[in-house]
């Protein structure tokens, strides 16, 4: 299985950048050939897409992050990242990481909140 833990995230003023982390380990050698992307929950709102990177293909990204975030991958670490900028009060969210192996996995979230 996959385990995946989140670092990175805290409070932020609109308009400013944050860099989320998430570390894969457990029984992979490598998170190559694997889809990995971040997802997002706010208060009362259903979990969303943010940003998916497939082993292979194009990187998808929600309509309103386009432009702001950009989502990276070190398949050598067993890490993917989520660069944010221009950062608004709706980005306000409980962020997670996701793996395709198998089945989903997902990490245990990350607090990031935006002040305006």
């Amino acid at each position: 299985q996959v385990q995946l833990v989140e670092s990175g995230g805290g409070l932020v003023q609109a308009g400013g950048s944050l860099r989320l982390s998430c570390a894969a380990s457990g029984s992979i050698s490598s998170i190559r050939f694997m889809d990995m992307g971040w997802y997002r929950q706010a208060p009362g709102k259903q979990r969303e897409l943010v940003a998916l990177m497939p082993s292979g293909g194009s990187t998808n990204y929600a309509d309103s992050v386009k432009g702001r975030f950009t989502i990276s991958r070190d398949n050598a670490e067993n890490r993917v990242y989520l660069q944010m900028n221009s950062v608004k009060p709706e980005d306000t969210a409980v962020y997670y990481c996701y793996a395709w192996y198998i089945r989903p996995h997902w990490g245990q979230g990350t607090q990031v909140t935006v002040s305006s």
